[in-house]
C-alpha cells in the first residue's frame, strides 16, 4: 500500500462523497481525480484513468461501457455509491487490478472470468486471432490448435470462436489456472472443442501435432520482476517470471515446437520486451516479428520449416540451461 493511497479515503471523505456525489458524471470525475492523485499503474485492460473509472462503475451498475453521454446524468442509488467507492478504495489503496475486483476481463471482444489464479488477459495476440492469423497461416484453416500456457483460457477460447471447426487444447502447468480456464470454457459452451490439459510445456503432449501453436508464456526477466508495479504483485508469479533473462521457457518452447507441428504448421509466440535478448541469442533464426494496428510488440511467428532448420541452435541453447 502506498503512502499516497493511505491518505485518500478517510471515513469522513467516504461519507461526504456518498452523500454529495449522485450522478455517473459526479462519480467518474471524483474517481479520475483520485486515480490521478494516487498515481495508480494502468496496464491491465485500460490505459487512462477515465476508462479505468468507467469500467468499475459500469460493473457496479450492471451496464455496458458509457459510450452515450446521456448516461452521465444517471443517478446512483446509495447502495451503488457505497459499492463503487469501496471498489475504488481497493483499487487505489491495495493496488488491485480492476479485473480482479470485478472478476471480469475482455479479450478479443469476449468476456472472461478472472481471479488471482491467472493473469489478466491483455495480449496483442487478440488482434491476430480476429484476423484469423491470415498472414501467418497463408489463408489455411487450422483443424488442431494448441494454446500453450493458457491461463484463463482466453486465447484458446477466442481461437475456437475464430475457427469454428477446430479442436483447441488449452495447456497449463498450473492446476489453479486450469480451474479458471474450465469455468470460461463452460461459460462459452465450448466443452466439446476446447480441452484443458495439465502439462509442463509439451510433456503431456507426446505424439500430438498441431496446425497452429499459440503461446503467451512467462517472459519477464529477473530485473524487471524486481521493478514491477504493485498491481502485478496480485498476479501469479508463475505466469510472469521466466528465469534471469526471461527466456527460460521460450527456449524450451522453441526446441520442442517442430515435433508438435504439422508440416505446414506455425508457432506464434509472445515474448514482450525479451525480444531484444531473443534476437541476440538467436541472430541466425528467421523470426517473423509481427506488427499490430492497436499497439503491442514482442510477438513472433515461425514456421516448422524454419524451426527444423534451426533445431541445432535450439538444442544447443537448451543444453546450456
Amino acid at each position: 500500500m502506498s503512502d499516497t493511497g493511505e491518505l485518500l479515503f478517510t471515513p469522513q471523505l467516504q461519507s461526504d462523497a456518498v452523500a454529495e456525489l449522485v450522478t455517473v458524471h459526479d462519480w467518474l470525475r471524483f474517481a479520475v481525480s483520485k486515480l490521478n492523485q494516487a498515481d495508480v499503474y494502468l496496464g491491465h485492460g485500460t490505459d487512462n484513468p477515465w476508462d479505468e473509472a468507467a469500467s468499475l462503475l459500469a460493473f457496479v451498475l450492471h451496464m455496458p461501457p458509457f459510450t452515450d453521454e446521456k448516461l452521465y446524468a444517471t443517478r446512483l442509488t446509495r447502495a451503488e455509491r457505497e459499492h463503487y467507492i469501496s471498489l475504488l478504495q481497493q483499487r487505489i489503496e491495495q493496488r488491485i487490478p480492476s479485473a480482479y475486483l470485478t472478476q471480469q476481463a475482455y479479450f478479443a471482444g469476449l468476456t472472461f472470468y478472472v481471479d488471482e489464479r491467472v493473469l489478466v488477459p491483455r495480449s496483442p495476440i487478440a488482434e491476430l486471432i480476429s484476423e484469423k492469423f491470415i498472414r501467418q497461416l497463408h489463408g489455411k484453416t487450422p483443424q488442431h490448435i494448441l494454446d500453450l500456457c493458457t491461463g484463463s483460457g482466453c486465447i484458446a477460447i477466442a481461437c475456437a470462436y475464430a475457427f469454428d471447426e477446430a479442436q483447441v487444447d488449452a495447456v497449463d502447468i498450473s492446476p489453479d489456472a486450469l480451474e479458471v480456464a474450465q469455468l470460461n470454457i463452460e461459460h462459452h459452451g465450448l466443452e466439446h472443442r476446447v480441452f484443458p490439459i495439465l502439462s509442463d510445456g509439451y510433456t503431456a503432449l507426446t505424439g500430438m501435432q498441431y496446425d497452429l501453436i499459440v503461446t503467451n508464456p512467462p517472459y519477464v526477466d529477473a530485473d524487471d520482476m524486481a521493478d514491477l508495479p504493485d498491481e502485478y504483485r496480485h498476479e501469479p508469479e508463475l505466469g510472469l517470471a521466466s528465469g534471469v533473462d526471461g527466456l527460460a521457457l521460450t527456449r524450451r518452447i522453441l526446441r520442442d515446437a517442430a515435433a508438435h507441428l504439422t508440416d505446414d504448421g506455425v508457432l506464434v509466440c509472445e515474448v514482450g520486451n525479451s525480444m531484444v535478448q531473443l534476437q541476440q541469442d538467436f541472430p541466425d533464426v528467421g523470426f517473423d516479428w509481427l506488427e499490430f494496428s492497436h499497439g503491442g510488440l514482442g510477438v513472433f511467428a515461425i514456421s516448422k520449416t524454419e524451426l527444423e532448420r534451426c533445431q541445432h541452435l535450439f538444442n544447443e541453447a537448451s543444453s546450456k540451461e
